[in-house]
């Protein structure tokens, strides 16, 4: 059993435990080196229930190989890949002091607020930026090689404290010079956030990706979730039938142009959203330029501070 202290790898110290998935557990540590040296840093485990299946295994392996090759500022880094002392595998990645998006919008509702538009939007382009990186990735060989995220979800994205946006957790990403580490048939990621035309069969694109964040974008602007259901049969009706309610019934004080990117992302028809992320990332810089109000990394980051200061204080673990 994992416990906080132990030190994997004879330099990886387990703070403490931060996030579960369905695959891995995800742990704040500190690296430690010569002479006093540490470095706070996240470390991701696959969970002992699947440490020893191999496909899960491969998956984990896939996850460290794409992810290291894709060097971008809004993407979360690996700093090494190694196994621990009974054999299964850990990433070491960078550790964001902040928090993730889900969390920003649910501190601005404590207050009986939505965070600002324009801070969303902002929040929007520097994922497009990390996808732009991933969908437009080229192999050593010099050929487009992309790698499709395929969970953007409000977890993923993590916003710090000095207002740099990361996209995080690409465990589930699918690049296609190895497409055979998709199964045929098994459906992944987050049901919510999925797009319709993969119930349907169709692999998943770069589309799929602007779907998923035309999503988040609509939820942290209507301040409610899209695609609910008591059931997951519910919620797979819903994502298939993609009905979206105008997003401008729910917000009328937002700009028409952001309403109109947003539904565009949103298209059932993948062919009617927006051709790539680059495409849609230049959509949103459209519509904050005409904005007076700066959206940089010093008014973010205090948007983030502000949004910890209303969150509750984690309980003290003994």
């Amino acid at each position: 059993m994992t416990e906080a202290g132990e030190l994997i790898a004879g330099k990886y110290e387990l703070i403490e435990p931060v996030g579960e998935g369905g695959m891995a557990s995800v742990w704040r540590g500190v690296t430690h080196g010569a002479d006093g040296f540490v470095r706070r840093v996240a470390i991701k485990r696959v969970l002992p229930a699947l440490a020893a299946d191999g496909q899960f295994a491969s998956m984990f392996v896939e996850e460290a190989r794409v992810v290291s090759e894709l060097q971008h500022p809004n993407i979360i880094q690996i700093h090494d890949f190694d196994r621990d002392r009974k054999g299964n595998y850990f990433i070491v990645m960078e550790w964001v002091d902040g928090l993730d998006l889900g969390r920003y919008v649910r501190a601005f509702a404590r207050i009986g607020e939505r965070p600002p538009w324009h801070y969303v939007t902002a929040i929007g382009i520097e994922v497009l930026r990390a996808l732009t990186a991933a969908h437009e990735r080229i192999d050593d060989a010099g050929r487009p090689a992309p790698v499709i995220h395929r969970d953007v979800t409000p977890s993923n994205i993590l916003v710090g404290k000095n207002g740099v946006v990361k996209l995080a957790d690409f465990g589930l990403a699918r690049a296609m010079d190895r497409s055979s580490m998709t199964t045929p048939g098994t459906v992944k990621g987050k049901l919510a956030y999925m797009a319709p035309e993969v119930l349907h069969g169709t692999p998943a694109s770069e589309r799929y990706d602007i779907f998923g964040l035309g999503i988040v974008l609509w939820e942290c602007l209507a301040g409610e979730r899209l695609f609910t259901g008591k059931t997951d049969l519910d919620v797979v009706m819903k994502v298939r039938a993609c009905a979206v309610p105008p997003l401008h019934d729910l917000r009328p004080d937002l700009p028409a142009a952001l309403v109109e990117v947003v539904h565009c992302a949103l298209a059932l028809d993948p062919q009617e959203r927006f051709g790539s992320a680059r495409e849609m990332q230049r959509a949103l810089s459209a519509i904050l330029r005409t904005h007076p109000e700066p959206t940089d990394a010093e008014p973010l980051a205090a948007s983030v501070r502000l949004a910890l200061a209303s969150l509750p204080k984690p309980a003290a673990r003994a």
